[in-house]
């Protein structure tokens, strides 16, 4: 098991128990978390989604797995690049963020893990994923499953924010995401556990493993081609292909 982070005792005490406490944090947070993300990220989510999955090679026509869906963030962006004759099926395992998702008809939302996928085999064009690689619980295993879902030649993009290598850059994104945002999701949201997610949200981007480690765990499953794009210094796109045969 190659979880992406440490246990959090701050929330949780055991690795065994991390993955129904965030899944219950994500189901009660779930109402809030559009409007907060909006703010965070100053309005430009949406754009730089869509350019980040643009950029890795989703084209239209193409079937589409968007895993960790949550509110439909990452799945809006690829139904519209897809268009009319691809698809795009969002697997996550918050029932809250199911319910909660705001996405164009024919979207297929599913309950499910990256770790265990409803889907068959070689099935997906591209597979993507979207601010969630924190949350799972075995990076290795999830990134097997990628590889048995997708078509060959299929690749994937991975979006995460990755702690900044600077200590200045590192104490002003803390500031901003362990400070500022936890306040204005306490102002914005209307559940009392919003600025939990918030400062969970940062402690999680604080402890991830390194992106070395990641792409390394990414070849190991089988991909070839991986690589990092980085935007502004912090946000990383882990891209990768399955080979032909």
């Amino acid at each position: 098991m190659q979880a992406p982070h440490p246990p959090l005792r701050d929330y949780y005490l055991h690795e065994a128990e991390r993955g129904d406490w965030v899944r219950q944090l994500f189901d009660r947070t779930a109402g809030d978390y559009d409007r907060i993300e909006r703010v965070m990220a100053f309005g430009s989510g949406s754009w730089y989604r869509r350019r980040a999955l643009s950029r890795a090679g989703l084209l239209p026509g193409m079937r589409v797995l968007d895993i960790g869906v949550g509110t439909g963030l990452m799945a809006r962006q690829a139904a519209g690049l897809v268009g009319a004759l691809g698809s795009v099926t969002g697997v996550d395992p918050s029932s809250g963020m199911i319910q909660s998702a705001n996405v164009p008809p024919g979207v297929e939302l599913l309950i499910g893990s990256a770790e265990v996928i409803p889907a068959s085999p070689a099935t997906a064009d591209f597979l993507c994923m979207g601010y969630a690689l924190r949350h799972i619980a075995d990076m290795s295993a999830a990134f097997r499953e990628f590889m048995r879902v997708l078509k060959p030649g299929g690749r994937i993009c991975l979006l995460e924010i990755t702690r900044p290598e600077g200590w200045a850059s590192r104490a002003i994104l803390k500031t901003y995401m362990r400070g500022i945002v936890p306040f204005l999701a306490g102002i914005l949201g209307e559940n009392a556990d919003s600025p939990k997610l918030m400062r969970y949200y940062w402690d999680t981007i604080d402890a991830c493993a390194a992106p070395d480690e990641i792409l390394e765990t990414i070849r190991e499953a089988g991909f070839v081609e991986d690589y990092r794009y980085v935007a502004l210094g912090i946000f990383s796109e882990y891209c990768a292909r399955k080979p032909m045969a």
